[in-house]
């Protein structure tokens, strides 16, 4: 639940503050850039896609190394995403983002944490719409079952990032990159937090995604 809201908060502060374009959701960027391609949109915007895409598959790659060939611990793996977007809040924050090319290095760092964060569990917390199209499948089947509750909440959190992003940038724009470090890093401190009963640390999976139950 809290790194979905982390993705609405980073993908609100990419696309309030750094340009229009979307850190997290590549389907989204992909749209936007086939319409810059046909001249619509305004200028900067493929370069932008581009730079977030290329991040975004570097930071997939390097969560899929670390979790799977280093099988380093799913904290580690958080802490990583932590680190970028905390990196990302502070150049943010302290007014270090003058150029267009300080703005494109800031798109790749909290892209690159995206891609990260996709590769933490195969229940997915940074693309929702394999969710939602299960979701509404089992609605009119008639399906619901008592773990789609984690999933309507899944959405749900996304959005409330997105809002807490929003408002930050409204109020406090200085601000508006913490949301997503916070959040991450409360999702770090309940990876870490010893306690009784623990999992394996291995992801579970989900029915709301599709290709993680195949």
């Amino acid at each position: 639940m809290l790194l979905s809201a982390a993705s609405g908060a980073a993908d609100a502060f990419a696309f309030l503050c750094v340009g229009e374009v979307f850190a997290g959701v590549m389907t989204g960027n992909l749209v936007l850039l086939g319409a810059s391609a046909a001249g619509a949109g305004e200028d900067g915007v493929a370069l932008r896609v581009l730079t977030a895409l290329a991040a975004y598959i570097c930071g997939a790659a390097a969560g899929a190394v670390m979790t799977g060939r280093l099988g380093l611990p799913l904290g580690v793996v958080l802490l990583a995403e932590v680190v970028l977007l905390g990196a990302a809040a502070v150049l943010w924050g302290l007014g270090l983002v003058a150029s267009s090319g300080d703005r494109l290095g800031l798109l790749a760092l909290v892209s690159l944490a995206m891609g990260v964060q996709g590769r933490v569990r195969v229940t997915p917390t940074n693309y929702f719409t394999g969710t939602l199209t299960s979701l509404a499948g089992r609605v009119a089947a008639g399906e619901l079952g008592p773990g789609d509750a984690w999933a309507l909440g899944r959405l749900g959190a996304v959005v409330a990032g997105a809002a807490v992003a929003a408002l930050t940038e409204r109020w406090w724009s200085p601000g508006a990159a913490l949301g997503a470090v916070v959040l991450a890093a409360g999702a770090l401190a309940l990876e870490t937090a010893p306690r009784r009963g623990r999992g394996t640390g291995k992801p579970r999976l989900d029915r709301g995604n599709p290709a993680g139950a195949a």
